[in-house]
């Protein structure tokens, strides 16, 4: 689920803060610079390779990305305010991080990266904050999805939770007025991401690290690069020493991590 410090809860993103084409009007908020960082982005890294899969062409966005500001809240939407389509790659958290890279990703252009990022980051493409997608699970689990779960095919040592996504303990909602959504997450703990599961991620899959509390389905989530015959976690780090997009050794980084759920675009 979207959250405020991705490292903690994937939560108060998501409360401040391929589909066919609607013909619905939407608000949007381009953040100063931004139109000119997506047309320098895909002109860069996505139009000249093209012809390259496509999570090769996400591990090239992604890389545009390094050294961006981590920051919560950048979203507009929530129980009593109107959703509005934001786009801002000065800032970015856990979250929307991956909404930029998959977004820019599938396009050409800034009219058609605008489209994309509401396909991403909205269920059927509805700007609307009921409609966001809160939780990682929702990329692969909702109409219009953005991914598939791999996670049982790069390791037979997976587990299944059987979670009720946005019920908190004390049975109140996270995100109030979306239900009680249940789903079984499927993940790999943390002792058993072995070298061969390793070697089963491709650069420009999206992970999630697996959060064992009730209600949630991951507390951060990244992308896959790998280089120089070593895999790295690709985030935005919120922690103090840090505070932006960054690239952790994936294992160094996931050893005291309950597990990790892994998605591969569609």
């Amino acid at each position: 689920m979207r959250a405020k410090a991705c490292a903690v809860l994937l939560v108060s993103a998501s409360l401040a803060a391929c589909a066919a084409p609607s013909t619905e009007k939407s608000p949007s908020h381009l953040a100063p610079m931004t139109a000119e960082k997506v047309n320098r982005i895909i002109r860069a890294d996505v139009i000249p390779y093209s012809g390259q899969a496509h999570e090769e062409v996400i591990g090239r966005v992604s890389s545009a990305f390094l050294g961006t500001p981590y920051k919560a809240d950048t979203l507009i939407g929530g129980p009593d305010t109107p959703e509005v389509l934001v786009a801002d790659l000065n800032n970015v958290d856990c979250f929307t991080l991956i909404d930029y890279v998959e977004a820019l990703a599938r396009s050409h252009d800034e009219k058609s990266f605008l489209h994309n990022l509401k396909d991403v980051r909205y269920i059927d493409g509805k700007v609307d904050y009921l409609s966001r997608r809160h939780f990682f699970s929702d990329w692969f689990a909702t109409p219009t999805p953005n991914a598939r779960d791999i996670t049982p095919t790069i390791s037979p040592d997976y587990l299944v939770s059987e979670k009720r996504l946005n019920r908190k303990a004390d049975g109140s909602e996270y995100i109030q007025g979306l239900g009680i959504h249940p789903r079984k997450i499927n993940f790999i703990p943390a002792n058993a991401i072995t070298s061969q599961v390793l070697d089963q991620l491709k650069t420009g899959d999206y992970v999630g690290v697996y959060s064992p509390l009730d209600g949630l389905d991951v507390s951060h989530v990244g992308i896959v690069i790998r280089k120089d015959g070593d895999v790295f976690f690709r985030n935005a780090s919120s922690l103090v020493a840090k505070r932006k997009v960054v690239d952790s050794p994936l294992l160094e980084y996931m050893r005291t991590k309950p597990g990790i759920v892994v998605l591969r675009a569609q």
